[in-house]
């Protein structure tokens, strides 16, 4: 599973760079969120720009990741595809996280830090 991050001032920016979280990546998934989260801002968010599939098992995982998060801490997800989206909706999971419709309306305002 590749996982990059950026960090601004008061958030850090973590792109996941696969077109799937399924079942066969979930955990590395997870483990990859939870390790780049360790020590991060207190606000996370997760770029699914490039994830055009995301099943049961995906959603699980992101949901385990935001439960895993300090106190404190917020995950918030941005541009996710019309699939995911959905997948997102359907199971009301679009009112559990903050969804935003592109990483830079998330980043508007913020200075580039790292």
């Amino acid at each position: 599973m590749k996982l990059t991050h950026k960090d601004f001032d008061d958030l850090r920016l973590i792109t996941v760079e696969e077109d799937r979280i399924d079942a066969a990546s979930a955990i590395k998934f997870k483990d990859g969120i939870r390790n780049l989260t360790q020590g991060a801002p207190d606000r996370v968010l997760l770029d699914l720009a490039q994830v055009g599939f995301l099943d049961s098992s995906g959603l699980g995982a992101v949901v385990a990741c935001l439960k895993a998060l300090d106190n404190g801490m917020t995950l918030e997800l941005a541009a996710l595809q019309p699939p995911v989206e959905r997948v997102f909706h359907l199971t009301r999971m679009d009112t559990v996280f903050k969804i935003h419709p592109s990483v830079s309306d998330a980043t508007t305002g913020l200075a580039h830090a790292s």
